[in-house]
């Protein structure tokens, strides 16, 4: 009879042990989107370590106007996708072909998915939550 566990004790470690993997669950939902999506010390679009230097120098090369993080590969191809969209562009660059427009097209489509995501009322309300605990 010793070993008997009062159900109302068990219920109650089960919820507070759901409640702890929700929020877990929530931290690490916050933590991908700016840690993953968000990093200021890397490309947003291919992923490369960018360092201060580096991008002091891409601010240099490419119109300050450009919107994203990137490397200056990336930089590259996004100011020359921006040419091919407005019927300019380097023709020596014949693989920057419709697939290549399309891999872009859609890159810039899910950035704003990802932006408009951060601006939900869902995503603001969970930002909330995890800071008032």
């Amino acid at each position: 009879m010793a070993d008997i566990i009062p159900l109302n004790e068990k219920l109650q470690y089960t919820k507070e042990k759901e409640a702890e993997i929700i929020r877990k669950r929530k931290i690490l939902a916050v933590q991908k989107i700016f840690q993953c999506t968000h990093c200021s010390f890397k490309c947003e679009k291919c992923g490369t370590q960018i360092s201060a230097e580096e991008k002091s120098k891409i601010n240099r090369i490419v119109d300050l106007r450009v919107p994203y993080r990137f490397c200056e590969s990336c930089s590259e191809e996004y100011t020359d996708y921006i040419k091919r969209l407005q019927g300019k562009g380097d023709p020596k660059y014949y693989w920057h072909n419709e697939e290549w427009l399309e891999i872009w097209r859609k890159w810039i489509d899910y950035q704003g998915v990802i932006d408009s995501y951060l601006k939900s009322k869902e995503f603001k309300q969970l930002l909330r939550e995890l800071k008032e605990t």
